[in-house]
């Protein structure tokens, strides 16, 4: 698939297809191209903590999760949860902020890695939602995520068991200006 072709068709997905399942070879070549996604001085501060199906995919979807992304992500035939490295992305060698973002800079490449991660999975025939909201806490609890990470979502990702329509996006006017 073109790139312009997954972006075109990439959609958050709420309803997944029940027994399909994603390999996880699949998932560890999505995460192989997420991996190309650029990083603050090459940091690579992304990580990733896979649940794939099974028992511990419904405690992570019936513990961490709010009713209503319990409900988004049912059928989802994975999730992944997302984090960064604090305190290394958008610091110097001395663990001095560069600039005024500090750590929002591993936020800032956690969310470039993860734009390669949905595409590539739309590429492969698959769809994502990324959760947002969501118990980091029972997350980092579940999964043995370092206190050193800063958890930032749950991507769920499986096979759309419906064909939502494309949302209407702001006009270029509405968010870009141009200059010279």
């Amino acid at each position: 698939m073109e790139l312009s072709q997954a972006m075109k068709e990439r959609r958050s997905i709420r309803s997944y297809e029940a027994g399909k399942t994603v390999s996880r070879e699949t998932v560890e070549e999505i995460l192989q191209a997420a991996a190309l996604a650029p990083s603050w001085k090459n940091s690579q501060t992304a990580r990733s903590y896979v649940v794939l199906a099974g028992p511990m995919l419904e405690t992570v979807r019936e513990t961490c999760l709010p009713a209503f992304n319990q409900k988004n992500s049912q059928n989802a035939s994975a999730l992944i949860v997302t984090a960064f490295v604090k305190g290394q992305s958008g610091f110097d060698a001395q663990g001095n902020p560069d600039n005024e973002l500090g750590d929002q800079w591993g936020a800032y490449d956690l969310g470039l890695r993860d734009a390669y991660l949905i595409l590539k999975a739309r590429d492969l025939g698959l769809d994502t939602l990324i959760m947002g909201i969501r118990d980091g806490e029972k997350l980092r609890e579940l999964l043995h995520i370092p206190a050193e990470q800063q958890v930032a979502s749950v991507i769920a990702l499986g096979y759309r068991a419906a064909e939502p329509a494309a949302q209407k996006r702001k006009a270029l006017e509405e968010t870009a200006a141009f200059f010279g």
